[in-house]
């Protein structure tokens, strides 16, 4: 039984420095907080993250056509259980697949799944003027594609948050 306490304390220890290592990028992802509509889509499109609580951020991305949710998507930014950050994304009519972070820096994350389909990557970059940029990119067939979502921070909870970054609504006045 002691033998077992002491290889516990001992694993406890070798894993800390990990730990708090990862606990670390996960703080660094603290600017996507926040609600981000998007430049170019219809009012209500965009993405909008939790802040960092409980080891968890938690998104959710909407697209509008023609007035209408067409794709929605859950979202989670996490250690996993190897202690490594994690992109969890759940989209509309597909099943949740797992994208680990390969790099994580002031105002920029990139994160892969290289058995993925399409994305294998997802990057999110913070720009001048609360903007930031989303891209996907990855094979499709045998081409290299690549898009980008310009987005612009607006205030969650208000009429604000239904606009599109360039100001127009279709919320009554």
């Amino acid at each position: 039984m002691r033998c077992s306490l002491i290889f516990i304390a001992m694993l406890t220890l070798l894993m800390a420095p990990h730990a708090s290592a990862s606990e670390s990028q996960l703080e660094q992802l603290k600017w996507l907080a926040g609600c981000w509509a998007s430049e170019s889509g219809e009012p209500g499109s965009g993405e909008q993250w939790s802040l960092l609580a409980g080891g968890t951020m938690l998104g959710m991305g909407r697209t509008i056509r023609k007035g209408k949710t067409v794709e929605h998507e859950f979202l989670q930014i996490r250690l996993n259980e190897e202690g490594k950050v994690v992109y969890i994304a759940l989209p509309s009519r597909q099943k949740e697949t797992t994208f680990i972070a390969s790099s994580i820096g002031e105002g920029t994350a990139t994160f892969e799944n290289m058995a993925h389909d399409f994305p294998q990557r997802i990057l999110y970059r913070a720009l001048p003027d609360d903007r930031l940029v989303v891209r996907i990119e990855g094979l499709r067939g045998e081409a290299v594609r690549g898009i980008d979502f310009p987005m612009k921070r607006v205030q969650c909870g208000t009429q604000e948050s239904a606009l599109t970054a360039n100001g127009s609504s279709q919320v009554p006045p």
